[in-house]
């Protein structure tokens, strides 16, 4: 299958010209900091990132227990490898050099209360003698699920994510009036899903994604049934190391490019003088001048906590009140003494009722539990002690505002209940006296160690008006010299969009610092 993207240019040395040499701070030194680094190094500018944790990656991080069980913070497996290793081929590095990558199969294992599992896999043949057991006959509707899904795949990255655009007309005006049809923006994900599969199963498997986007299977629209047929066409992988050794091959291409990267180091304010940015103020009192910061930072956070002047503050403050967030989550990471047999690599539990899940989602916990279970030792041992294994649960839950005043520790023993009880009745029971090690992450916590708004784990949510040209923008309306880039601004979440949004950012100060658009 093409690259998607492939006929796309990298004009960023071409707007240099070799003429801008200031300084540029980057706040933030997740996915997307360390992105953009790369591309305004590349670019060749002097770009220096000051990241408030001890380690790089943000959300991406990592985390050892006691007894050599080492955990991902956060995503757990890596999808669209192909954009990372284009990050590295126009460094003119090769991405096996710095990251070695381990096959995730089978990629998904989705999981109903009545004992119902269905198994994704990237081998097609494999896939679909899987569909065909849930639906006999199935399999033609996956057959044609992949053709239409290829088109909107390869024209979402050949024409929409990879570009920065402000316009909505114009941002549409790049696909011909038949691909804008193909992109299903006006059909809900689930009735887009509805049109392939017949067995409700697979639906609500394949449109599940939706959580993590913000929204509903009911109410996103069809566009994102790229997201289930990326992973299964490019297949799941996992960095040897995990997630992490991706962030640390990152880290290493961007010292090589002579980026700086000082950590354990928080920023206290963005500093501006008028309408124009002029630095950084650390916590520690140290000024950083800078006339160009690019802020990893959530949007909102960084536009209602790092920016004390009170110009235009009230605008900031409607664009934030107005922005829909993706859910916060609760993360158990358990150090487990013994192997799981009943756990693949990553298993998603999925309610009985899930339009409902997905309705009380928004306000408080559902009912029934949807959550996930990523065993990455299951695919690298390296990861727990011999014989051990790494259990990492994410439950997800309304964000800060929505879930209101509650008590942590009862709420980390009810989840905590809740997983262990549906995991036993799964055939995955975990014995209390096996659980040797554990660490618990509330979006209380994820917001004070990552400045995630509202505790939202994914940034803002993709709403048919929170993508595009309608998402947050990389650059400040504002404030000249402030941009911003993360899963907060586009193109969106995730590990890939992240990266993406970083060169997209990088291509934005590049032009508007040159004088363009």
């Amino acid at each position: 299958m093409r690259r998607p993207g492939a006929d796309r240019h990298d004009f960023l040395p071409a707007l240099l010209g070799g003429a801008m040499t200031a300084p540029i701070a980057v706040v933030g030194g997740g996915l997307g900091g360390l992105s953009v680094a790369i591309h305004l190094a590349l670019a060749g500018r002097s770009v220096t990132i000051f990241e408030a944790n001890p380690t790089v990656g943000g959300r991406a991080n990592q985390l050892v227990l006691p007894g050599g069980f080492t955990f991902d913070t956060g995503p757990s497996l890596l999808n669209y490898p192909w954009l990372f290793r284009e990050l590295f081929a126009r460094a003119g590095r090769n991405f096996d050099d710095y990251v070695t990558l381990h096959p995730v199969e089978p990629a998904l294992t989705f999981a109903w209360r009545d004992g119902t599992r269905l198994a994704l896999s990237s081998d097609y043949d494999r896939l679909r003698a899987e569909v065909e057991r849930l639906d006999p006959g199935g399999g033609a509707g996956l057959a044609e699920f992949f053709a239409d899904a290829a088109v909107k795949y390869r024209l979402t990255f050949d024409k929409l994510v990879t570009r920065n655009e402000d316009s909505a007309v114009r941002w549409m005006l790049g696909l011909s009036f038949l691909e804008a049809g193909r992109l299903s923006l006006w059909r809900s994900l689930a009735g887009e899903l509805g049109r392939f599969f017949r067995e409700p199963k697979i639906v609500e498997a394949l449109g599940c994604y939706a959580m993590y986007l913000g929204g509903s299977p009911y109410q996103l629209p069809g566009f994102f049934s790229i997201l289930p047929y990326g992973e299964l066409a490019h297949g799941l992988w996992l960095p040897a190391g995990g997630i992490y050794g991706l962030v640390r091959g990152l880290e290493r291409l961007a010292r090589e490019l002579g980026v700086g990267i000082e950590t354990g180091t928080r920023v206290a304010e963005i500093t501006t003088a008028g309408d124009r940015v002029t630095g950084l103020r650390l916590a520690d009192g140290r000024q950083v001048p800078a006339t160009v910061v690019v802020s990893n930072v959530d949007v909102p956070t960084t536009e209602t906590r790092l920016l004390s002047t009170p110009r235009h503050q009230a605008a900031r403050t409607r664009r934030t009140a107005k922005t829909r967030m993706t859910p916060g989550v609760v993360t158990f990471y358990w150090g487990v003494r013994r192997r799981l047999p009943g756990l693949p690599h990553h298993t998603v539990f999925l309610p009985t009722d899930y339009r409902a899940a997905f309705e009380q989602l928004d306000t408080r916990i559902p009912d029934d539990l949807p959550f996930y279970v990523s065993v990455a030792s299951e695919t690298d041992p390296s990861l727990a002690p011999p014989g051990g294994s790494t259990v990492f649960v994410l439950v997800p839950t309304p964000v800060l505002s929505k879930l209101g005043p509650h008590d942590e520790a009862a709420l980390v023993a009810d989840l905590r209940v809740r997983v262990l009880t549906r995991l036993a009745e799964a055939g995955a029971a975990i014995d209390p006296a096996d659980l040797v090690a554990e660490e618990v992450w509330t979006p209380g916590e994820w917001s004070r160690r990552f400045g995630l708004h509202d505790g939202s784990a994914f940034g803002a949510a993709h709403t048919l008006f929170q993508v595009g040209p309608f998402r947050a923008r990389n650059y400040s309306r504002e404030i000249a010299g402030l941009y911003f880039t993360g899963a907060g601004t586009t193109p969106g979440t995730g590990m890939p969009m992240v990266v993406l949004s970083g060169q997209l950012t990088a291509e934005r100060v590049i032009a508007r610092e040159s004088g363009g658009a």
